[in-house]
């Protein structure tokens, strides 16, 4: 009996897949000002208190005249022919030149340590930025306490190598040469880790190359590493030098602007016109022409730092 062969059944036919989306034009071109939107209001919540306080140094607002009247350059004529301000210029820039002078040499050198493969310097490392987890005013005020010439522990080790005069932050070289060591021990690390970063992406060859030809230290470090170097140095300054120009918590802290006013700086002068003297539209003023001294030199040290690096790409 001959057998039969059954038919398969019939497959189903697939499905036909489901349209995709269709994104509109109009879709497609809003998204990018959709992602620009963050950027934007960040922006505006930057931009809107600074002109704010721009417009306001043309006024003559303070707690005793809440309703202040239009004064046009006035705050900027009586802060410019004032021997206080000028004074706070002097110290601002000597605490800012000093203090980057400073953490820049310390932060080189401790580079160059920490570069070296060897216990000390691995376990040196994983401490290295444990004084910039401490808040600066906290540390400020820290050392503050350590300098007392009452019960500060620096006196006796002063007075151990024949210091017989300490007299902490009483007097005013002292008081800017402590501002200075304190805010180089709190921010010589930053510039370290910089510095370590380059130490570390620089090439090979070029030491090797030395090592063979017999140069010594000093002549290998002047003239290969430092000129390498120093693009990553230069980032490390303009940060460090910003940031002292602008500085507060540090001073404050310490000396809050004295003896005197020889840690008076723009900013604790901006601080006692707003603040201690209520008189607003006189503090803004200082604060925006130490704005325009911070703008112009960062502006001049990233003009030479694109010199540098395009010097460095051979263009």
């Amino acid at each position: 009996m001959p057998t039969t062969v059954e038919a398969p059944p019939d497959r189903a036919s697939p499905a036909p897949l489901a349209d995709a989306p269709r994104v509109s034009r109009r879709r497609k071109a809003l998204r990018p000002y959709l992602l620009s939107v963050p950027a934007v209001l960040l922006c505006a919540g930057i931009l809107y208190p600074f002109f704010l306080g721009v417009s306001y140094t043309f006024f003559d607002f303070s707690a005793a005249n809440p309703a202040p009247d239009a004064v046009g350059f006035e705050n900027f004529s009586t802060i410019l022919s004032s021997d206080a301000f000028w004074t706070s210029v002097r110290v601002t820039l000597v605490f800012a030149l000093s203090a980057t002078l400073l953490e820049t040499v310390l932060g080189v050198g401790v580079a160059l340590l920490l570069n070296r493969s060897s216990l000390i310097g691995k376990l040196f490392e994983r401490v290295l930025i444990v004084p910039l987890m401490v808040a600066p005013i906290l540390a400020a005020i820290m050392w503050k306490l350590l300098l007392l010439p009452e019960v500060g522990w620096v006196r006796p080790i002063a007075e151990f190598f024949g210091v017989s005069n300490y007299n902490g932050t009483d007097s005013p070289v002292m008081a800017m040469v402590w501002a200075v060591v304190v805010d180089a021990w709190i921010f010589t690390p930053f510039v370290a880790i910089i510095a370590l970063a380059g130490l570390r992406s620089l090439p090979k060859s070029p030491f090797e190359a030395s090592a063979v030809d017999g140069a010594g230290w000093w002549l290998t470090f002047r003239k290969l590493t430092l000129p390498m170097l120093w693009p990553y140095l230069l980032v490390a300054v303009i940060f460090r030098l910003m940031d002292n120009l602008k500085m507060f918590d540090v001073i404050f802290g310490l000396t809050s602007g004295g003896p005197g006013d020889s840690t008076t700086t723009l900013q604790i002068s901006a601080y006692l016109e707003a603040i201690s003297y209520a008189r607003y539209s006189r503090g803004l003023t200082y604060m925006f022409l130490l704005w325009l001294l911070v703008f112009v030199i960062s502006m001049i040290l990233v003009k030479y730092l694109r010199r540098i690096q395009d010097r460095a790409a051979g263009v």
